[in-house]
């Protein structure tokens, strides 16, 4: 039996609306959701058309338009139909959007999720970073560079393993 989110013209709610998103992975980290992440700011819908918003991670982030086209995609496999997706990056993506769920799956996926609040001085910071495998607050930073740009190359001081921390900012 077909349901109603295959339906031409059927109406969604905002709410079925973001939970489809949450479907919707990152492409560089497909382990967290693009809702997850914070990326999607705002579900909008009236009687014939939807917009999602999106603000990257940054300006120059080359997964925007692969993000972009994974969300028309995901709505139209729903039966949403007339569906934008447009870009906002005022105010700019800070990790602070991530969502505790989002800050879970990182960690449970061997990548150390940003601590504390986000801010410039906070990216240079000393802070303790603590192991998404042990948990040891004993860990040191090799590079400021990691695997993406967001993301720096630490190592625990007591299980010895490698892992990229995500990056506050």
């Amino acid at each position: 039996m077909v349901g109603s989110e295959n339906l031409p013209g059927a109406r969604f709610s905002e709410a079925q609306i973001w939970d489809w998103l949450t479907e919707v992975p990152d492409p560089e980290l497909p382990f967290v959701s693009v809702v997850d992440l914070g990326i999607v700011r705002s579900v909008r819908t009236t009687d014939d058309e939807t917009q999602v918003v999106v603000t990257p991670t940054y300006s120059g982030c080359p997964a925007t338009a692969v993000i972009t086209l994974a969300i028309e995609q995901k709505l139209a496999e729903k039966g949403l139909q007339n569906c934008w997706v447009t870009q906002k990056i005022s105010p700019p993506w800070t990790t602070d959007w991530i969502s505790d769920d989002g800050r879970a799956k990182l960690k449970a996926n061997g990548i150390a999720p940003p601590s504390g609040q986000a801010s410039c001085a906070g990216m240079m910071a000393k802070a303790p970073v603590r192991c998404p495998r042990c948990n040891s607050a004993n860990t040191s930073r090799m590079s400021f560079f990691g695997s993406t740009p967001c993301k720096a190359s630490y190592r625990c001081d007591d299980c010895l393993e490698p892992f990229d921390y995500f990056k506050p900012f």
